[in-house]
């Protein structure tokens, strides 16, 4: 999506880099780089996801610093990496479909918009909404099941969660995948996928949209607005060109905006996606998945909407640090995935 390129910007004196299309990019390399890089920010931030975990589905508040230190004293390190394998193989296929969603749909839309005489702000708008639900619902294929799977591994063991939770005790993540499978169906390892489609989407289109509108907006208060000139000045004088730094700093900044406005709206809806995924009810001594109804109806008898966003600091804490890890990673996967000026040009020719 080259929305830049319905403007004239050759004689602009700030030069931010250029959007990165679908098609400049390298998709082998793509693919590959990004799986190794996304797995290292995964494994940096699983922490705090599996402590996210753990408030959501505890019946009562627990502080983050208490839960962390019940974890270090009952379960030692480990506990912090409970499901991080099981995670991680399924990272790379649902970050791949991600990002490849992600990157079609944002140039196809991207383009489609600004033929359409939407302004460069609309159209990109636009097109990081659409382009973060579609990527949303089309890694959810994947990543539901993984996330069914090592949820429960999070929560195994864990002395601050006394709900009622799956009696069967796993090794590991097959044997997690294969008693879930016998005891339930396929059905058990897509429990909890449409609220997922209705948390995620949401969730993903609102963070591409705040992400897309802060990051041009602070651009805009610094006096670069992206792609075009200033016509009443601009910092640093004729020919400026902002650093790594600047340009890391603004999207960790865009990326931590969009972060708190996406957590306050999807929380309670990730913590309903949450207890579905990992808890059991149980009727007549019968074990029993539990339904939306029932599991909202526990939340209010435990607190009410305070109940829905337990675990909101961990959740914004990770969305902030996931974003900016992944934005900045994202971004310079994308430099690195470029492809050289002759392929582009052959493109362009053909």
């Amino acid at each position: 999506m080259s929305l830049s390129a319905a403007e004239d910007d050759s004689g602009s004196d700030i030069h931010l880099p250029a959007d990165i299309d679908w098609h400049m990019l390298d998709k082998s390399k793509f693919f590959f780089l990004g799986a190794g890089l996304f797995s290292g920010v995964s494994f940096a931030l699983y922490p705090v996801v599996v402590l996210k975990t753990r408030q959501q589905v505890s019946s009562t508040q627990i502080s983050c610093s208490k839960m962390s230190l019940s974890i270090m004293r009952y379960e030692g390190l480990r506990g912090f990496y409970r499901g991080f394998g099981t995670s991680l193989m399924g990272t790379i296929p649902a970050r791949a479909l991600y990002m490849g969603a992600l990157e079609v749909t944002k140039s196809s839309v991207g383009t489609a918009t600004v033929r359409l005489g939407f302004s460069d702000t609309t159209a990109t708008a636009i097109a990081s909404a659409a382009a973060g639900l579609n990527s949303a619902m089309a890694a959810q294929l994947v990543w539901t099941p993984i996330d069914v799977v090592s949820q429960r591994l999070m929560i195994q063991g864990s002395n601050s969660c006394k709900n009622p939770i799956s009696t069967c005790r796993y090794k590991n993540g097959f044997d997690a995948f294969r008693k879930i499978l016998y005891a339930d169906g396929p059905r058990g390892l897509y429990r909890g996928f449409g609220i997922s489609i209705l948390t995620y989407g949401p969730s993903n289109a609102v963070w591409w949209t705040s992400y897309s509108v802060a990051h041009k907006l602070i651009w805009g208060g610094l006096g670069c607005s992206i792609g075009k000139k200033d016509e009443n000045g601009l910092i640093g004088g004729p020919g400026f060109k902002p650093d790594s730094k600047a340009l890391i700093a603004v999207q960790g900044l865009s990326a931590a905006m969009a972060s708190g406005v996406s957590a306050l709206i999807t929380m309670p809806l990730d913590t309903i996606k949450t207890r579905l995924q990992v808890l059991d009810g149980e009727e007549n001594g019968i074990r029993r998945p539990m339904t939306v109804l029932q599991t909202v109806k526990n939340l209010v008898k435990e607190g009410g909407l305070a109940a829905c966003y337990r675990g909101l600091g961990p959740r914004w804490a990770s969305m902030s640090m996931s974003a900016t890890t992944m934005i900045t990673t994202y971004e310079f996967l994308k430099r690195l995935s470029t492809k050289s000026q002759e392929s582009l040009t052959s493109y362009k020719a053909g």
